[in-house]
This record gives C-alpha cells, structure tokens and sequence, in this order.
C-alpha cells in the first residue's frame, strides 16, 4: 500500500527562505563504470517557468478517455485504484480501509481553498494540469501508454492532488491565467506545482497561460521548484 513517505520523496517542494542551489551532476573518474543517480532539478519558480516552450495549443482529437485513469496503482495487489492510494497517501489521519480498499474516516487538508474534509466521498482527485490542457499542451502526440501514465502519475507528488470535489469542479479545464485556488496563500505553491508537473513531462504552455505565469512568478520570488522528468 501506498506510503506518504514514498510519494513525499519525490515531492515537488516549496522554499520560504533561500537556498543553495546544487551544480549539474558531473561523473567521478574512477577505474571502474560508475552508476549516474538521476536527481531532481532544482530551481527558483521564475527560471522553471522560463523553461516551458511557448507555442500555440490544439485541442483537436481530445476526449477524456483518451488518458485512461484511474487504473490500479503503484500496488496492484492492494486492491486500490490510483484514486485511492492518493487519497492513503495524503491523509493526514490515515481512515480505516476495509474490503475493496472502501475508506472511513480519516481527515486531508484540500489546500486549494483550505478546507479540512473528513469524509474521502467529499474530495475528489484532481490532475494538477488537466487532462484537457496536457492533451492540447503535447499529449495529443503521446501514445496511449504514456497517457495512461501521465493519468495515474504518482511519481511527483504534485501531479495528482487530493482536494475538495467543488474546486475541482470549478477549475475544470482552465490553466492559471483564467483560474487559480481561491486560497491566496496557496496561489505560489499551485504555480510552483503547475510549472514542475509542466516540465516533468515536456508540456509547453500558450501564449496567455505563459504571461500569467511570468506574473505569478515575480510575487512568489521565494519559491523554488523541484522536478524530475517523467520516465
């Protein structure tokens, strides 16, 4: 069963005071072949944003069911779909599971609006970038394997996130330049974790989405990305 402490180890984070930044990883000369350990970019939030290619969207082809969620998770012995394991992973009072991986109890913070849920029925999953904009932002070019991976991506811990059902339902579709969380104190962490899921998997941003971002980008000065690419 999922763990917070496997998906916190490769979670997108985000800095309140400054800090130093690692150089590129460069190879040790050695007598013997070494193994290079992928690590994860680090970078302030203006340079991460900087970093996704500007180019007009297509949302030509798209239909939800072209990325194929939720299927069976990290453990597929558990007998929970990816929904669920998200939800394990980020209680923050672990709810009873009984047969069919049904939870009760518990309690998550949604940090969209702030709200302290205490039912899992209250919240919903939501794909930190939409499955709608990751189409039309390169996905449409993906296969349908890497769409499904894209879906249940628990990799990054800020690509699926559990918050309550109502946000979800009123961000929809929208990128930050027409919604953002209605919490201002989470506004720089949502940019943070739009910009890293964006370069974890290659997806570019349009023109408007870009400016906004630039926007966002200069009032969170503190905030720092971490992101690894996407297998």
């Amino acid at each position: 069963m999922i763990t917070n402490m496997l998906r916190g180890a490769t979670a997108l984070c985000l800095a309140l005071t400054s800090l130093t930044f690692p150089s590129p990883t460069t190879a040790t000369t050695t007598t013997t072949t070494t193994t290079r350990v992928p690590v994860p970019d680090v970078l302030p939030l203006e340079d991460a944003v900087g970093r996704l290619p500007v180019v007009e969207e297509d949302r030509t082809g798209y239909t939800r069911d072209s990325f194929k969620h939720w299927n069976t998770g990290l453990d597929a012995a558990d007998g929970c779909d990816t929904r669920d394991e998200v939800l394990l992973a980020e209680a923050v009072q672990e709810p009873a599971v009984a047969a069919g991986c049904k939870l009760s109890g518990g309690k998550w913070d949604s940090y969209y609006d702030g709200v302290e849920v205490g039912e899992a029925d209250d919240l919903g999953i939501d794909h930190m970038v939409p499955l709608a904009e990751a189409w039309e932002s390169g996905a449409g070019t993906w296969d349908a394997e890497r769409r499904e991976a894209y879906a249940n991506d628990q990799g990054a811990a800020a690509s699926l996130v559990a918050v309550t059902a109502r946000t979800i339902r009123s961000k929809a579709d929208q990128d930050p330049a027409t919604w953002m969380p209605p919490l201002p104190e989470a506004h720089c962490r949502y940019i943070g974790e739009w910009a890293a899921t964006k370069l974890r998997w290659g997806l570019a941003a349009d023109q408007t989405e870009a400016e906004a971002l630039k926007v966002y980008a200069e009032a969170c000065e503190t905030t720092v990305v971490h992101y690894s690419p996407a297998p």
